[in-house]
């Protein structure tokens, strides 16, 4: 029987006095698989950011006792590669060392069990050889697998995604979504992503983010189920090519279209 892990309650957080998401409630269940999708400034990387604890929000989130080791959230989080600095001096291990930093401290010394699974990890995503690479020189698809790695070297009970199959081409994207599928099976996941037509192929349900919060317990989702969420995404599909529009709607003027 699945467990609720994350709870949210009447949750509003609002930059300089607008609001961003209002009165959203939500649970999380500890084998959930959640694509959450929306329009651009919709709230979706504010919804997972104050699940993280990365912004104020008024309400309620609850975090069950099986999501915390010694007071810490047991949460894995790959953020968007655009607010990762790769100009940083650091190696690709340096970086998936990093995600112990909430074990160790910020003083803690690695030891040499830390650099082993630091190695699981590498070879996992089929890196192990760009270990020693500065980041400033690895590609977009190596630079997402290292922040994946970096993002569940603690063995997290959530792992928590924004938008991360931007930067990489296609190939990558799928090699993305079967470690997903298989992390699954020891982690509930939550992904940000702004394309309804792909994820809805490996996410177990959908959460519709534009101001309000509306979760959808299933990856099938229908135009009319989007309309009376409040949603503005148009799905259009021709053959085996799906296609996901992001239409006009109040407080956004831009329309995105994506082709796969």
């Amino acid at each position: 029987m699945s467990n609720v892990i994350v709870s949210l309650r009447d949750v509003s957080v609002a930059y300089d006095g607008t609001p961003a998401i209002e009165h959203a409630s939500l649970d999380i269940f500890d084998d959930d698989f959640i694509g959450i999708i929306g329009p651009n400034g919709g709230g979706k990387s504010t919804l997972v950011k104050s699940i993280l604890g990365l912004v104020a929000y008024e309400g309620e989130i609850t975090l069950a006792p099986e999501l915390l080791r010694g007071g810490r959230p047991l949460i894995g989080y790959m953020p968007q590669q655009s607010v990762f600095d790769r100009a940083f001096p650091i190696s690709v291990e340096e970086v998936v060392l990093s995600g112990l930093q909430s074990e160790k401290g910020f003083f803690g010394r690695y030891t040499t069990h830390d650099r082993r699974r630091v190695a699981e990890q590498l070879e996992m995503a089929g890196i192990t050889d760009i270990a020693r690479h500065p980041i400033g020189e690895i590609s977009g698809g190596q630079m997402q697998r290292a922040l994946l790695c970096r993002a569940i070297i603690a063995q997290p009970r959530l792992l928590i995604l924004d938008e991360p199959t931007n930067f990489v081409d296609n190939r990558f994207e799928n090699e993305l979504y079967r470690m997903l599928y298989t992390l699954n099976e020891r982690m509930a996941i939550v992904m940000v992503s702004h394309d309804v037509g792909t994820i809805t192929s490996i996410v177990k349900s959908i959460v519709c983010v534009n101001g309000n919060v509306h979760r959808h317990d299933s990856n099938i989702i229908t135009q009319e189920q989007l309309d009376n969420y409040r949603c503005p995404i148009q799905i259009v599909s021709h053959g085996s090519v799906a296609h996901t529009v992001l239409s006009h709607h109040e407080g956004d003027g831009c329309g995105a279209e994506h082709h796969h």
